[in-house]
C-alpha cells in the first residue's frame, strides 16, 4: 500500500468463498485493479474465480504471507478465531503493515480479541460484516457496517466500494459486529411477526397475498415484508443455497450474549430464537431462513385437527 491507501498494487487475499464470499471476491478482482489470491478449501468456487484473474492459493498461511490486505469471509466467530490466531493462521505468518478485514458475522469480543492479538504483530484490523442478500453480493450492492480506526476505514473504504453501494463507519473495532448483529435481531423478530401476522390472517379468512400487499401499504411496510415475507413465506420457497435458520440462528445467540453483556432483556430475540429453534426441529435447518413460518402453519394443521 502507497500512502496509507489501497492502491493498484495492492495484493489482497481473500479468506472464504462461500454463498456471500464467492461474488465478493470476484467483484473485487473485477472493479477494483487489485491483485487478488484467495483461499478455500474447496476447489470448485477457485476453479470459478479464476477466469476474472483471481489466483488460488493452497493455504491461509501462503496467502497472509504475501497479502497486504486479507479479507475474510467466514461462518462465524469460531472460524474467525481459528483462521486469525490458529498455528497455520494470518497472525503468524502475515507481515507487519498488512491490514485483516473480517466481513463475516461474529461475536464483538471475537472482534475485539483479534484485534488486540493483531495489533500485538502490528497488524491493522477492521470488522465489517455485510448486510443485503447474494443477489446484492453479485451485483455489488452490499451494506457493509466497519468497526476501526478512522484510518483503516479511510484507506479500505475505495476497496470495499467494488463490493458494496453502503458503507457506514459505524465506530471502533467490534462496532461493526454490534450494528450488524442488531441488523439481523430486527430482521428475525420482525419475520417471526410476520409468519404470526399471516397464520392469524389466514385463520380469520384474509388471503395472505392479500394481507401482506395491504400490510406494505402502510406503516407496518418493510424491507423484510416485500422480500422475506413475499418473495420467501407466500410462495412458501425456502431453498437451501441461501441464509439459513442454522445461520439465523448463531446470528441471534450471538445478539443475545450481547443484550446479556451489557444488561439488556432482549425478550422479543428470545421469542424469535424460539421460533428458529422450532424451524430447525421441524427439519429446516438448513432451509433459507423464513421457514420460520412452518412453525405457525404447524400450529394451524394442529389447531385444524382438534
Amino acid at each position: 500500500m502507497e500512502n496509507g491507501m489501497v492502491s493498484s498494487n495492492t495484493t489482497v487475499g481473500f479468506i472464504g468463498l462461500g454463498v456471500m464470499g464467492e461474488p465478493m471476491c470476484r467483484n473485487i478482482a473485477r472493479h477494483s485493479g487489485n491483485r487478488v489470491i484467495a483461499f478455500d478449501p474447496r476447489p470448485e468456487p477457485l476453479k470459478r474465480l479464476a477466469p476474472d484473474g483471481v489466483e488460488a492459493a493452497d493455504s491461509v498461511a501462503s496467502l497472509a504471507r504475501v497479502a497486504d490486505v486479507v479479507m475474510m469471509s467466514l461462518p462465524g466467530g469460531e472460524q474467525v478465531r481459528e483462521v486469525v490466531l490458529g498455528r497455520e493462521g494470518i497472525r503468524a505468518h502475515a507481515r507487519a503493515g498488512t491490514t485483516v478485514v473480517d466481513t463475516s458475522t461474529c461475536p464483538v469480543s471475537v472482534a475485539r480479541e483479534v484485534a488486540t492479538a493483531l495489533a500485538e504483530r502490528d497488524i491493522d484490523f477492521a470488522d465489517a460484516p455485510i448486510a443485503r442478500t447474494r443477489a446484492a453480493a453479485e451485483e455489488g450492492t452490499l451494506s457493509i457496517m466497519v468497526g476501526g480506526t478512522d484510518a483503516v476505514f479511510g484507506r479500505l473504504r475505495p476497496l470495499l466500494g467494488a463490493t458494496a453501494t453502503d458503507i457506514t463507519h459505524c465506530g471502533p473495532v467490534g462496532c461493526g459486529q454490534v450494528a450488524k448483529l442488531l441488523n439481523n435481531m430486527v430482521l428475525f423478530e420482525t419475520v417471526a411477526a410476520l409468519a404470526e401476522a399471516m397464520a392469524i390472517g389466514r385463520r380469520a379468512g384474509m388471503d395472505p397475498q392479500l394481507l401482506l400487499e395491504t400490510l406494505s401499504k402502510g406503516s407496518a411496510d418493510s424491507f423484510a415484508l416485500r422480500n422475506h415475507g413475499m418473495k420467501a413465506m407466500l410462495p412458501g420457497v425456502f431453498p437451501e443455497n441461501a441464509f439459513s435458520t442454522e445461520y439465523a440462528l448463531k446470528d441471534i445467540a450471538y445478539a443475545l450474549d450481547l443484550a446479556g453483556d451489557v444488561g439488556v432483556d432482549a425478550h422479543g430475540a428470545r421469542v424469535a430464537e424460539e421460533r428458529l429453534r422450532m424451524a430447525r426441529e421441524l427439519g429446516y435447518g438448513k432451509a433459507y431462513f423464513p421457514a420460520v413460518l412452518k412453525v405457525l402453519d404447524n400450529d394451524s394443521d394442529t389447531h385444524g385437527s382438534q
